[in-house]
């Protein structure tokens, strides 16, 4: 046998469900934890909000562009399984050098080390999947869909065991989880060779639309021929120009979940951990995915399943919505104006913490006092017997003097059904988006679109740095100004839907 029979999946599917979804399980346990390590004052950097989520911002751009290079590297050098295994030794020495304690310049090393391995292991792990199956075989489609599954499954249980660790034994101890996982995945891979030998790489193949979508951890692509050649090459650019600049966007507010929805989340929501945050979205993939596609599938057998540009669309809107939903939480919570954490307080006085990015912003020159080796606080009127930990409004700053106002935590309820929201927006546009590269493109031009893909989703990861305004805005203003943002590119989906749709006819 072969391995690709169209009978039954072969082995080698479960084999790289398996090696995928032990990586995915190391790469989110970090994603999960790493704004909130840089800024711990015990166990971590003491990093400002704005300067954690600049280095992470910085590393999430470079995990979604290095894949393109990966790729490269095993299609001309490499192979496959080759890229892979190097790929997986890069992530172990990346986990293992986020459990050394105390040392910056070892955990920017061990970020460089989980750059190169996920560029080499991501796009060529994916890539294997189809070369499974034979060309037309009718069960490629939902081999991806499994394969998809592993990756949200990695993604919802990293940040539960996560969860469980870092209280407990820290953070070092809970980056290591990282390690064993994706050691785990090594040993799948390693010594199951032979369910995937046949599926390394074929030279000159074009790229898998489905292989590109699970490198980026979207759900799998439905494929069908369209009566698109006759459209002038330009206008299919242009259209892909638009969905390039819809992705950008996208991605910056909706990778807020590892940065600034982690903050709310850790700081702001009632009983819900930061680092347990970070499963609620793929939860919610798992959940809706299946249904969402019976949906459409429901739809097209009547005749009424919308256009992908439609689609794409309503994924925007969903996207505003669920920051619309976060605006109206940190309104009710009193969060209407930029925020402090309480860093010191007694029955008479109330120390607070202010970045240094928030105090050049707000004009604060008046030198902190000394609270602990690593901590300075500035002191407030207005909050006496404030809890140490919990966070105050800032009312007026005058001269020397900073009037607060105590700020309560909001029931987690609120971000569990912005994530809802913002999940469904998720599944409408990510894949939709991915499928329009794949239909839309010139077979010539196919690369480069993909190519720019994967540096639109690069770029969008990039300005989640936006999330730098955090302490700066109020958290009102921070998720009704990126609410905005996704809703005006939906309206200008909206008004370009009609030349989109003669710009990709039958998509």
């Amino acid at each position: 046998m072969n391995g690709t029979t169209t009978e039954r999946h072969p082995r080698g599917l479960y084999v790289l469900f398996g090696t995928e979804m032990w990586e995915r399980f190391s790469f989110y346990t970090v994603n999960a934890m790493l704004s909130l390590y840089l800024r711990d004052n015990v166990q971590g950097f003491n990093f400002s909000n704005a300067h954690a989520a600049s280095v992470s911002s910085s590393y999430q751009a470079f995990v979604y562009f290095t894949p393109l290079f990966g790729g490269l590297l095993a299609d001309l050098f490499l192979g496959f399984r080759k890229a892979i295994l190097i790929g997986a030794v890069f992530f172990i020495a990346g986990h293992a050098l986020l459990a050394v304690p105390n040392n910056l310049m070892i955990v920017y090393a061990a970020l460089a080390c989980l750059v190169i391995g996920n560029g080499l292991f991501k796009p060529n792990v994916s890539s294997m999947v189809g070369n499974l199956y034979t060309e037309g075989s009718h069960l490629k489609d939902k081999a991806y869909l499994i394969f998809y599954m592993g990756i949200n499954i990695g993604a919802f249980t990293a940040p539960l065991l996560a969860n469980f660790i870092q209280p407990r034994w820290g953070f070092h101890p809970a980056f290591f989880m990282g390690a064993i996982g994706m050691t785990i995945s090594l040993i799948v891979f390693s010594l199951n060779q032979k369910y995937v030998r046949h599926a390394d790489r074929v030279r000159g193949k074009n790229p898998d639309a489905n292989a590109v979508a699970v490198t980026e951890d979207l759900a799998p692509l439905k494929e069908s021929s369209r009566p698109i050649d006759a459209i002038p090459e330009w206008k299919r650019i242009s259209a892909l120009i638009v969905i390039f600049l819809i992705v950008i966007v996208f991605w910056m507010v909706f990778h807020q979940n590892s940065i600034s929805l982690t903050f709310w989340a850790n700081d702001h929501s009632y009983k819900l951990p930061g680092i347990l945050s970070n499963a609620i979205n793929p939860l919610y993939i798992i959940l809706l995915s299946l249904p969402l596609a019976s949906f459409w599938s429901w739809l097209d057998k009547k005749g009424k399943e919308p256009a992908t540009p439609t689609k794409i669309m309503i994924g925007m809107l969903l996207t505003g919505l669920s920051f619309v939903i976060l605006f109206i939480a940190a309104r009710t919570g009193g969060f209407t104006k930029p925020v402090f954490k309480v860093v010191k307080s007694d029955a008479a006085q109330t120390w607070v913490a202010i970045s240094p990015e928030a105090r050049e912003h707000l004009g604060i020159a008046t030198p902190g006092t000394k609270i602990d080796e690593k901590t300075d606080g500035w002191l407030v009127s207005g909050a006496p017997n404030a809890k140490t930990g919990e966070y105050v409004r800032l009312e007026n700053f005058a001269g020397n003097a900073i009037a607060v106002t105590p700020v309560a935590r909001v029931s987690r309820w609120w971000l569990i059904f912005a994530y809802g929201v913002l999940s469904l927006g998720e599944l409408m546009l990510s894949p939709m988006g991915l499928s329009l590269v794949s239909k839309v493109a010139p077979v010539r031009m196919r690369g480069l679109m993909m190519g720019g893909w994967f540096a639109a989703t690069a770029i969008g990861n990039k300005l989640t740095g936006v999330a730098k305004y955090w302490d700066l805005w109020s958290h009102a203003n921070f998720f009704i100004i990126l609410a905005s943002m996704a809703l005006f590119m939906a309206f200008v989906l909206l008004v370009l839907l009609r030349p989109l749709k003669r710009a990709m006819p039958g998509v």
